[in-house]
């Protein structure tokens, strides 16, 4: 394998081979590095960057495994981290000027997680400024004039321009999923409260999600199986058993799963290229998919969600909007207004409905195995004033189940098309499993 072509490589094939001696991982590393110095100048995906202490922890990793040290599942692997993610060796700015030259004192959970299983913290990617609206520097790999999507912008950016293989990001309404469709990588939000988020800045204690982009579903996979568990800094986080998502992505299901197309009221919203993208897979999958009438109590999701959000926002930030509003972007200054006006009643009666919502799919988890929907409007955007709209992610995520970005189509200008693929709440392993297939079943067809 030619050492500088090895940051095209999934993680999991990467970890094999730094496992068995057949790449180092300082040179996996360098290779990253030599790909960053290559295309960041224009994708500009990173937040901060040390190219000495990315190959400093590489070497330690590789003295470890050459002195015969336990190796974890991500040993030598390197790993972007979104800047609203704390890490004490890296600042931590959360895209704003309030936070510049923000050092933190801990790790975040998931990123101690992440170093207990070997990986290379790689650097912290670009961040919207408070993980909302308003753009960062990041440009889409595909087309520099078309956004990459936001929030977690650098870091699908970084794991499409074939940067590093994996990266954490993190979604309160589309953040992961949205800019794993229009870079045209694997974004994967989990189940509410699955990866722990103590150490990363709170928007939204409802509705914040860690999530991961790979380049592979086994990447996916192997991803989240080490950070996953309790966190006694969030409280929405329980103990549980490992989760085995490799073993059970990989599995072919027992009988071919049955899909369900949702169109939720925000149909004509798509472009007309994702309807047809979508008409084409339904023919692809026969009989294996059927559309799904949405329950009643989902027309008001949108809404919903914006009452919770801005309400929690204004409360987690109140700090940023006393001491520096005149700093704030217009987009943020006015979420936190909005939010320091929702009373406790209408705050309460939005967080109450969504065990509702839930309650809602039930049925339709009995007879679906999954649940598909375009993951945006469409490809993504040209300019980069907006990372795009969020809209076909808000009810997914104000319901806390597990959402894929599956990169599977593509648009006639040559931008990626995604498919979001939703389960059932705490069917994430699951969800991966009927992706797999789902990936067979069009290959083939």
């Amino acid at each position: 394998m030619d050492p500088t072509r090895l940051n095209w490589l999934s993680a999991a094939d990467l970890a094999r081979m730094i496992r068995d001696g057949a790449a180092t991982s300082e040179e996996v590393v360098s290779a990253c590095l030599a790909r960053v110095r290559e295309a960041d100048g224009e994708v500009q995906a990173w937040a901060f960057l040390d190219p000495e202490h990315a190959l400093a922890q590489a070497r330690i990793l590789d003295n470890m495994r050459r002195e015969g040290g336990i190796l974890g599942p991500l040993h030598g692997v390197p790993v972007a981290i979104k800047d609203i993610i704390d890490t004490t060796d890296m600042p931590a700015e959360c895209g704003s000027v309030l936070h510049a030259g923000r050092l933190p004192v801990h790790d975040a959970t998931v990123v101690a997680m992440l170093r207990a299983a070997g990986a290379v913290i790689m650097g912290k990617t670009v961040t919207t400024e408070f993980a909302m609206y308003s753009p960062g520097k990041t440009r889409n790999p595909h087309n520099p004039g078309h956004t990459p999507g936001g929030s977690s912008s650098g870091s699908a950016a970084a794991v499409a321009a074939g940067m590093v293989p994996l990266a954490l990001g993190t979604q309160t309404n589309g953040s992961v999923i949205r800019p794993a469709a229009f870079c045209g990588v694997y974004g994967f939000k989990p189940t509410h409260g699955l990866i722990p988020r103590g150490g990363v800045m709170r928007l939204s204690r409802a509705l914040d999600h860690v999530g991961v982009f790979g380049r592979t579903l086994q990447d996916v996979a192997l991803a989240c199986e080490p950070i996953v568990g309790f966190d006694e800094r969030d409280p929405d986080t329980r103990p549980r058993a490992r989760i085995p998502f490799r073993e059970v992505a990989a599995q072919e299901p027992a009988l071919p799963p049955l899909l369900g197309l949702v169109k939720t009221a925000l149909w004509d919203r798509a472009d007309a290229e994702t309807r047809e993208a979508f008409e084409e897979l339904a023919q692809a999958l026969g009989d294996r998919l059927v559309e799904i009438e949405m329950p009643q109590t989902t027309l008001a999701a949108l809404d919903i969600h914006r009452t919770i959000l801005e309400a929690e926002m204004a409360a987690s930030l109140a700090s940023e909007y006393d001491n520096g509003r005149d700093r704030l972007s217009e987009s943020i200054r006015g979420q936190l207004e909005r939010g320091r006006k929702v009373g406790a009643f209408e705050y309460q009666n939005a967080l109450a409905r969504i065990p509702l919502l839930n309650a809602g799919f039930e049925e339709i988890f009995e007879r679906c195995d999954a649940l598909i929907t375009p993951a945006a409007a469409g490809p993504a955007p040209r300019g980069l004033e907006s990372t795009g709209d969020p809209a076909f992610c808000t009810l997914w995520t104000l319901c806390g189940m597990p959402a894929l970005n599956l990169p599977a189509m593509r648009a006639s200008n040559g931008l990626p098309l995604g498919i979001q693929m939703v389960g059932p709440r705490n069917g994430d392993a699951r969800l991966l499993r009927t992706a797999a297939w789902l990936e067979r079943r069009l290959a083939a067809a």
